[in-house]
């Protein structure tokens, strides 16, 4: 008996020839099936749903390839509970081709670039993570021990992190990963990825500390899309803003670029400027990665110069060091 062959799938007709070309953008597609670019679009948003296609790039320049496989999770690596609730929650790592990965399906990808055993690295991540959850308190990081250690003179009442930006053995945590590459690639979408999740954060200490004067630290690296900037209109915060201005010199010298504390300490000390005579009760103080603390406090011992602040001032970076006086070089 003859059996005719079933006629190929749309979906799988695009599955082949991005398998044989590497890559296809949707036009290039449309040219090739001979159908309606609605059509077209539709089959596309389905495999990526179903997680068989990947894209890359921006419009009007968007690629489709074919979505890398992670064959150890199809054949379910065995974690813990514990340390598969862990990992979902925490883990995030971005691919060299720049594609977001969390949870267990970045884990195990990460652990099979670096060639070790998801298994074995899943309870060292576990371990590491529960060695520092009693520093942090509903979803803060008490950074005063830090910072009293580090300078004699602490003129912050007290400093806060919302995550350390990286961690032994694991590297970038997964706010560290996010705000690492927002910043560089200047991206509005992971931008707003980062205040959606930190923004509740924020409000809860402007009205546990009774706040009614916000300071954003300014950045030094001059780029189109500031960090900073972005942050301070997704808040949009219904108090005054304590005007800091970083001053312009003769060579533009980043925090990040200085290795010893005492450079850091004048950097901050000549070219933040508070240039406000407002009064307030209580100022909160924001920054995007504390390394050494000296921009915070040095802004800080600026306003109690003044005698602007009657009452407390609150330091918060989105990331802080885990330990000692750390650079945080990259961001």
């Amino acid at each position: 008996m003859n059996y005719e062959l079933m006629p190929e799938k749309t979906s799988e007709k695009i599955i082949s020839y991005i398998k044989e070309r590497g890559q296809a953008s949707a036009n290039e597609l449309v040219d090739f099936l001979a159908i309606s670019e609605r059509a077209v679009f539709k089959q596309l948003v389905n495999l990526i749903a179903e997680e068989k296609l990947t894209k890359i790039g921006k419009p009007p320049k968007v690629f489709y390839l074919i979505k890398e496989v992670i064959l150890k999770e199809e054949k379910s690596v065995i974690f813990s509970q514990s340390a598969r609730k862990i990992i979902e929650e925490n883990f995030l790592t971005i691919t060299p081709s720049g594609e977001k990965r969390v949870g267990v399906s970045g884990f195990v990808f990460w652990c099979e670039r670096i060639k070790q055993s998801p298994e074995k690295m899943a309870q060292m991540y576990e371990k590491v993570i529960a060695k520092y959850a009693p520093l942090k308190k509903d979803g803060y990081i008490d950074g005063m021990i830090k910072i009293k250690s580090t300078f004699p003179q602490v003129y912050l009442d007290d400093i806060f992190y919302l995550d350390f930006y990286s961690i032994e053995i694991f590297g970038k945590t997964k706010l560290g990963q996010l705000l690492l590459y927002a910043k560089q690639s200047q991206n509005k979408k992971l931008m707003k990825e980062i205040f959606i999740d930190i923004e509740p954060k924020i409000r809860n200490l402007i009205e546990k500390y009774a706040i009614d004067g916000i300071g954003f630290i300014p950045p030094t690296v001059k780029r189109k899309v500031q960090f900073m900037k972005e942050l301070e209109k997704a808040l949009h915060p219904n108090i005054r803003k304590i005007s800091i201005v970083k001053t312009a010199t003769e060579i533009a010298v980043p925090q990040k670029t200085l290795s010893r504390l005492e450079d850091r300490i004048e950097n901050a000390k000549r070219t933040i400027i508070v240039d406000d005579f407002s009064q307030y009760e209580n100022i909160l103080l924001i920054d995007d990665a504390v390394g050494s603390g000296a921009t915070l406090n040095e802004t800080a011992a600026q306003i109690r110069k003044r005698k602007l602040c009657r009452g407390k001032i609150i330091g918060l970076a989105i990331t802080g060091s885990v330990k000692g006086f750390d650079v945080i070089s990259e961001i």
